[in-house]
């Protein structure tokens, strides 16, 4: 495989992560607009949003076998498309029906396109020898900022959701059509995941199980501070509206930083050093949004969240590729599924424990969470037996 050809498939995977996160923060900022469009009520719409990431789960594992068949790449070239489609449907509908179908259908194709871009992503680290995982979803971050721009600007001019959704979608659409030429599966050796004897698979699992539960509570902090953050600083530290809303803008700010020098820790010190020390750091912003005597003192917690939290998801990823490279696509779509676990858990956990104690003490659970990835922090340096080869992957190409 050609050196340039390598850098090619890096740089459109990481439009792809781009778009993704523009697609995504789109729809998750627009949820108020959404309900109105739709006329969804209060008591409803938790059963709406918990239905997409129960089927991106669903999704995420048909996208295994789908790749086994076809390859991650075909998927994702077929998927990002429909993603974009899906969220313009959303802001075209009218009724509960219509707002079911859309819904379910973007929640649908979100697990395979995740997926799919986290296989590529692996099977590309592999081939380059180094750590560059953390690239991918630092380009994620950065889509995700400039989605939820576009967001305020959709709200700020009052555009109906279609208005906003359709210049965007007609922008990426074809951006991502086109890029998807040149994804790349960095296995030129590349083997489908095949059925193994149940006791192998048992093995697996607990294998895998480690990751998947630094996965869940990753995203369990990360669902809190997307849906929490905002309500915590006005009612619990008594900002205003206006300053409630900066938290998340931060938290996304440093994720993207966190995540855009992250390859380069991990070349120096290791995964499993550098996933210790964000975790390490994500506790600490929990801890100190949880006893915040102010809106600003908790604005510079969740500041801090970004940073620990932006390391861990993308090398939970890679270290599952490192676990299993004869079978990394199977590992990443079946760790993928946690992701919406976490999703799923945390905002509920966060407003059950918040109304039934204190919304600062909640706070602490999402705090100790974390903490127990520095437990798991030694699956991210490990290989199985007889996968020899330098500190990150068994060979390395010279690409930029």
């Amino acid at each position: 495989m050609t050196d340039a050809r390598l850098r090619h498939g890096r740089g459109s995977l990481a439009v792809s992560f781009f778009i993704q996160g523009v697609a995504f923060a789109l729809l998750v900022t627009r949820i108020p607009a959404v309900q109105d469009r739709y006329g969804i009520s209060d008591g409803l719409l938790p059963a709406f949003l918990a239905a997409v990431p129960v089927l991106a789960g669903v999704s995420s594992v048909i996208a295994e076998k789908l790749a086994a068949r076809v390859g991650p790449a075909a998927v994702l070239r077929w998927v990002q498309p429909v993603v974009l489609l899906a969220l313009l449907a959303v802001g075209a509908g009218s009724g509960l029906w219509m707002a079911a179908l859309t819904l379910g259908l973007f929640g649908l194709v979100v697990g395979a396109l995740d997926a799919s871009m986290n296989m590529l992503g692996v099977s590309l680290q592999r081939a380059y020898g180094r750590s560059i995982m953390l690239g991918f979803h630092a380009a994620y971050s950065l889509g995700g900022i400039a989605g939820a721009s576009l967001a305020w600007v959709g709200a700020h001019w009052h555009l109906t959701l279609f208005t906003s959704y359709l210049p965007v979608v007609a922008v990426l659409l074809p951006v991502g059509l086109i890029g998807s030429r040149w994804y790349v599966d960095g296995r030129s050796d590349r083997r489908a995941a095949t059925d193994e004897p149940a006791a192998r698979q048992g093995l697996a699992f607990r294998l895998l199980l480690p990751l998947c539960l630094v996965m869940t509570f990753a995203y369990i902090g990360d669902s809190t501070v997307s849906n929490w953050s905002a309500k915590y600083l006005q009612d619990v530290l008594h900002s205003s509206e206006e300053l409630a809303t900066v938290p998340y803008n931060a938290y996304m700010v440093t994720t993207l930083l966190g995540r855009s020098v992250g390859d380069l820790g991990v070349r120096r010190f290791g995964a499993a050093l550098v996933v210790r020390g964000g975790a390490v750091v994500a506790a600490l912003g929990f801890a100190v949004v949880a006893v915040a005597p102010g809106a600003w003192t908790g604005m510079a917690g969740f500041t801090i969240l970004g940073l620990g939290l932006s390391v861990i998801v993308p090398q939970t990823f890679a270290a599952a590729g490192r676990l299993f490279p004869g079978s990394s696509d199977a590992a990443v779509a079946r760790l993928n599924v946690f992701n919406y676990v976490g999703f799923l858990v945390g905002s509920p956990l966060v407003g059950a424990l918040g109304d039934a104690w204190t919304y600062r003490g909640a706070m602490l659970v999402p705090m100790v969470l974390v903490l127990v990835t520095v437990v798991y922090a030694t699956s991210f340096g490990a290989r199985p037996a007889g996968y020899g080869g330098g500190h990150e992957q068994p060979r390395t190409v010279d690409v930029g």
